[in-house]
């Protein structure tokens, strides 16, 4: 097969990927986090900052090394690598060294689940921007589906970051333990982190206005919504007084 049949082949299951992760995620929690309790069919586990490192920093760099392999340094595709890195370098590099609570672990099979989604979904996306792609005039910069994606995702990013900073800032320096989040749209959702997420990558898919976009967005979908689902129960069972009329992920509908 050439590398354009698999490439294609990748993209045409993304859709049926996600359909099967969704399914597996909304009857297995994966066991990271708050659901993690050394389940020993995971295997072993290290420190969960390593994993963020191991699994979310080829996102960060390898978009890198495509770009440098393609050569194609026009001002679209350096515009939408700024856009992919604001996310990654603090989801890579920063996020992992801002939680608190203590040092916990993941298991190891997470991380590299965690890395191969990260690898494959990486390349699918900048291999189509800087080499499968016709270039994009400058002018798309200025296109409703460039500027609609980019309020999108930025209006995600704000929600997932001001999320992240009300649990980082619910414990003290040290201090364990979970409790109750409050303002912004923890008034509506448990998971206003994971929405904000959601909507990045669904203004990502607009912006680029491509099927390799589309299916991050199903990807992140299929993933963060039964993820969500598992919060928000897990909310309600350790919480009597935990609101009752919050959603899980998306204000006043689920």
């Amino acid at each position: 097969m050439s590398e354009l049949q698999i490439f294609n082949t990748l993209v045409s299951a993304y859709p049926i990927i996600a359909a099967l992760i969704a399914l597996a995620v909304l009857f297995i929690t994966p066991p990271y986090g708050r659901h993690n309790a050394n389940k020993p069919l995971w295997g072993p586990q290290i420190s969960s900052r390593a994993g963020w490192l191991i699994m979310e920093a080829p996102a960060s760099l390898a978009p890198l090394a495509l770009l440098a392999i393609s050569k194609r340094y026009d001002l679209v595709v350096c515009v939408f690598m700024a856009i992919w890195q604001i996310h990654y370098i603090n989801r890579s590099f920063i996020f992992p060294f801002r939680r608190r609570g203590g040092v916990t672990n993941m298991p190891v099979s997470i991380v590299l689940m965690g890395l191969t989604f990260n690898v494959v979904n990486t390349y699918v996306n900048w291999r189509y921007l800087t080499h499968f792609a016709l270039p994009y005039p400058q002018s798309w910069l200025l296109d409703p589906r460039f500027l609609i994606g980019c309020v999108l995702f930025f209006a995600g990013l704000a929600i997932n970051q001001h999320a992240d900073w009300v649990l980082i800032n619910l414990r003290k320096p040290g201090e364990k333990g979970y409790k109750i989040p409050h303002g912004g749209l923890y008034r509506f959702i448990s998971c206003p982190n994971f929405f904000g997420e959601m909507l990045e990558w669904t203004g990502w898919a607009i912006a680029t206005w491509s099927m390799a976009g589309l299916g991050f967005a199903l990807w992140t979908a299929a993933n963060l919504v039964p993820r969500a689902l598992a919060h928000h129960r897990d909310y309600r069972t350790r919480f009597s007084n935990y609101p009752q009329n919050r959603r899980a992920v998306l204000p006043f509908v689920l």
